[in-house]
């Protein structure tokens, strides 16, 4: 999916617990902010803390609720206790499993050696994006950068990219993958779901920064390019 040379790159920051670093998440400029709904993770909360969590987001920006290898009545309850958020899907579910859910849903993909991304996002789609992650043991993201040049140049999904991003590197992610948005959770933490609000603040500014460079290197190919045509001199008949 091709991007125009100033598209803003979304932002999504994950694994939020606490109301203090969810006001923190908005305030830094996030788009979406995830609750994970994996018991697993160091960072789950419940259906219903999600719930109170995502009450404090104003409009237009999006919870968006985790999940992984849930049962259909766990995907269904976190539903009814969100009915405003966005599912991920970060285990081994089935395009029909993600279905069933019966709300717009994020596919997540992690990208071991040999998988074939794209043939895995012809797979799903219905999916809002494909959130790009790296493999680790178990499920959930691992805090690891994968080598970002594995990836395809053109997926019929908007991609999100995902995978050990933090201030530092979030940038150069950015203008490598161009993706339609990054998501970011150990990259601005203190704890293991314990936010930072200065280390959020950061990542997006950095995001920005970004696409602002972007639109300016778009900018220089186009005025190269139009140096580069040949120049056609008409002569009056």
């Amino acid at each position: 999916m091709s991007l125009p040379p100033d598209h803003r790159t979304r932002i999504k920051i994950c694994g939020l617990t606490r109301e203090a670093d969810v006001d923190a998440a908005v305030s830094a400029g996030a788009d979406a902010l995830g609750f994970v709904l994996y018991e697993k993770s160091p960072r789950f909360v419940s259906a219903a803390r999600a719930a109170d969590l995502a009450k404090r987001l104003p409009p237009f920006v999006t919870p968006v609720l985790l999940l992984v290898n849930a049962s259909d009545e766990a995907v269904q309850a976190a539903r009814q206790a969100v009915p405003q958020g966005v599912l991920q899907f970060h285990g081994d579910e089935t395009p029909e499993q993600c279905r069933r859910g019966g709300q717009a849903y994020l596919r997540a993909a992690r990208m071991a050696p040999g998988f074939d991304l794209l043939n895995f996002s012809q797979q799903f789609p219905d999916a809002q994006a494909m959130l790009v992650d790296a493999h680790v043991d178990g499920y959930g993201g691992g805090g690891k950068v994968f080598d970002w040049s594995l990836l395809p140049r053109q997926l019929p999904l908007p991609m999100i990219l995902s995978g050990g991003l933090h201030p530092g590197n979030v940038t150069e992610g950015v203008i490598q993958v161009r993706p339609w948005g990054v998501d970011v959770s150990s990259g601005v933490e203190a704890g293991k779901g314990l936010k930072d609000a200065a280390l959020m603040r950061q990542f997006c500014q950095a995001v920005r920064a970004a696409d602002q460079r972007c639109a300016e290197l778009a900018m220089l190919r186009a005025d190269q390019d139009s140096k580069d045509q040949p120049h056609v001199e008409i002569r009056p008949a």
